[in-house]
């Protein structure tokens, strides 16, 4: 518990010396290749040297980089800010990385959405559900017609501290003690959502748990064809200097030696920038069509709440009368910081019975 705080400050900044040497070196290594290749070419004959000192070498491609995307080196809270971006506001360094990396998981938070709805559904629900009223928030398969395994409650029953029970049919209900308790009377009759249709219990946009959709990249049309770009000049460079470092017999030092000994490094990175997208494009895709297909059946699930068949609104009816609420009363109260300490009308002993004979009651 010491070390994960500066374990998770390391990791950020790996991560950020990532993100920001990777969109450096595409830079770096355009820089280096071409300025390789003007050198091998000046020096390969006297008279084409004098032709070329009078011209200017253009690779036929202008750069726009606004010196204010500088400061995005020293951006600490990049991930933060980059999630509330919309497609189109990226600089160019976070272009470069959005389009070989991507822009992480859309669903990072969805454990956190999930049992946020299934806590408040089954407490807005007395404390009482079915294993049909949770699946449309769970990861289940689609509806087969066949009699199903119930085991996808599992993990909701551990997770809320849940136990089953079975009605005087047979039915295997869910009822969550812990769900149940709260500092207010519930207003109505428990049975008063019995027989209603499940579309009027749940907002319209909390039916059910829906994941997004992979981006491959947020960043912009012309930002993505800027990078693009630049890796292709970047990856031609490569080859075009490959196929001349063969033709050079010596090379006696200097610059060139320096680029015959990273070459290996520079076609590494020109082969990975799109080696790395690429693959991501086919990783997304298959990715995508899980996320459908787990969307598609979760909505079925909420689609059949709607309209349930007789079994299911049997049992769902059975639920909303096994459902109740344990109310906290002020007869229950033991200890209540709207007062002082020096104010609380109780000593040890009497604490120390009142609290084991609500154990008891419990």
């Amino acid at each position: 518990m010491r070390f994960e705080p500066v374990l998770d400050k390391l990791k950020a900044v790996a991560e950020y010396l990532i993100r920001v040497s990777f969109g450096t070196t595409l830079l770096a290594s355009i820089v280096i290749v071409y300025t390789a290749i003007i050198v091998i070419l000046s020096g390969r004959s006297e008279e084409d040297n004098r032709g070329r000192r009078g011209r200017s070498y253009d690779p036929g491609f202008n750069i726009f980089i606004s010196p204010s995307d500088l400061f995005w080196y020293w951006d600490p809270y990049y991930y933060r800010r980059r999630r509330r971006k919309t497609e189109g506001e990226m600089n160019f360094f976070e272009s470069v990385f959005s389009f070989v990396f991507g822009d992480g998981d859309p669903n990072q938070e969805i454990e956190e959405e999930r049992w946020k709805l299934i806590g408040e559904y089954i407490t807005s629900h007395g404390g009482v559900v079915t294993a049909e009223e949770v699946a449309p928030y769970l990861d289940v398969p689609p509806i087969d017609g066949n009699k199903e395994d119930e085991s996808y409650v599992l993990p909701v029953l551990l997770r809320f501290d849940g136990r089953p029970e079975v009605n005087s049919k047979g039915d295997i209900l869910y009822r969550f003690p812990s769900l149940q308790r709260t500092a207010s009377t519930w207003i109505g009759s428990r049975k008063e959502y019995v027989g209603k249709r499940w579309k009027t219990f749940v907002g319209e946009a909390t039916k059910f748990l829906q994941e997004k959709q992979w981006d491959f990249s947020k960043a912009g049309r012309k930002e993505k064809s800027l990078v693009i770009a630049l890796g292709g000049l970047n990856l031609v460079g490569v080859i075009f200097l490959g196929s001349m470092l063969k033709d050079i017999a010596t090379i006696r030092g200097g610059f060139l030696s320096f680029v015959t000994d990273i070459f290996p490094l520079l076609q590494i990175y020109a082969a990975s920038f799109f080696a790395i997208p690429l693959s991501r494009w086919f990783l997304i895709r298959k990715k995508n069509m899980e996320i459908d297909e787990r969307n598609r059946a979760r909505k079925q699930r909420a689609l059949a709440l709607e309209m349930p068949d007789p079994t299911v609104r049997q049992k769902i009816e059975s639920a909303r009368a096994m459902a109740e609420r344990t109310v906290i009363g002020a007869d229950r109260i033991i200890y209540s910081s709207e007062k002082d300490f020096g104010e609380q009308d109780y000593d040890a002993k009497e604490w120390e019975r009142r609290f084991r004979e609500l154990e008891r009651s419990d």
